[in-house]
């Protein structure tokens, strides 16, 4: 600061400006000024992006990019890409749309969204469809249930079906999401006046005890890894704009499909998620035949890839779902 001060934003009384992102202000950051060195302020930047490249990182998560010139991270991006395509840019931007989808335009390879905020079933429909559209081919959108900086009433209210709801229901939905540490022990208790997780990393290491969570049966994790690895084994979860809805009668029951061609198979996943999972909901579904791969009238196996359990569907299917059995189906279509 010393050797720079041109890097900076000065106060009238000669004192350096700490960072703002209303209402949030952090008084132990220093905002950078573009504006009286540019040239210089951006090697320097290079230069430390590329000292962390030397030392192997290839994921750079950018904190409130918006808040800088998009100048920056339009050249940054395209000269890092030259000679490290493997690099991956994470846009950490909650802001006003049109400014999300330009950071995505102008290099970011993955995007924050709103999904934490989207509950109702036409919340989620409404954004899921947006980002699935035209903006697809630019905007890779990541959804997070929580992170360290998020935890909605919905998650602290929400029980251990909750939980589990919204992970299956970010990870079917996008093909980037992502699990904060603590996920699988549900940490919810917020910090007293705030939407965020209380004594997170950003005061403290926190020790949680893996090994005692699984001995007792209280974590996620198995469920998490379960996901998962329906995630690796079906490529049509792999892709946003095969993103399709379905009809339900019971509007806290949400229904969508994904279907890709491989090679020389179809690959068909159906989601039913019960949105309020601390009560059971039974309601009738109707399947769009077509977006499926299948004629009208066609009967198929059903196999519900949480339970293991397989069911003779059509294009009208009773569903219940609830704390009794699960909160979410992710069905494979079985021909």
């Amino acid at each position: 600061m010393a050797a720079h001060p041109r890097w900076f934003t000065t106060r009238a009384d000669g004192s350096i400006a700490y960072a703002e992102n209303p209402p949030k202000k952090y008084q132990d950051i220093y905002p950078l000024n573009f504006d009286d060195d540019p040239e210089g302020l951006y090697a320097e930047i290079l230069r430390v992006v590329r000292l962390w490249l030397d030392h192997g990182v290839t994921i750079f998560r950018v904190d409130n990019p918006h808040t800088k010139p998009l100048w920056l991270w339009e050249r940054l991006i395209a000269e890092v890409g030259a000679d490290r395509p493997d690099v991956i840019w994470l846009a950490e931007a909650f802001t006003r749309p049109p400014m999300m989808h330009t950071l995505a335009k102008i290099g970011f390879q993955q995007s924050y969204t709103y999904f934490a905020w989207r509950h109702t079933k036409d919340e989620i429909q409404r954004y899921a469809t947006e980002l699935a559209g035209p903006a697809a081919a630019y905007m890779r959108p990541n959804f997070w249930p929580t992170t360290h900086d998020i935890l909605t009433p919905f998650m602290q209210r929400g029980g251990l079906e909750a939980w589990k709801m919204r992970a299956a229901l970010a990870a079917t939905l996008a093909p980037s999401y992502g699990i904060y540490a603590g996920y699988e022990l549900t940490e919810r208790v917020a910090r007293p006046g705030a939407e965020e997780q209380i004594d997170n990393e950003k005061y403290e290491y926190k020790d949680r005890h893996w090994a005692e969570h699984d001995e007792a049966g209280t974590t996620l994790a198995p469920y998490l890894t379960l996901i998962n690895n329906i995630r690796r084994a079906h490529p049509a979860l792999h892709r946003l704009r095969n993103l399709r809805f379905h009809h339900a009668d019971d509007e806290h029951i949400l229904v969508f499909s994904k279907a890709r061609r491989v090679y020389d198979r179809d690959d068909v996943i159906v989601v039913v998620v019960n949105l309020e999972p601390d009560h059971t909901r039974d309601t009738w579904i109707h399947l769009n035949l077509a977006d499926l791969g299948l004629a009208p009238h066609d009967r198929f196996i059903a196999h519900d890839l949480i339970t293991g359990e397989r069911w003779n569907w059509s294009e009208h299917n009773f569903v219940r779902l609830g704390p009794a059995t699960e909160p979410v189906h992710v069905v494979h279509i079985e021909r």
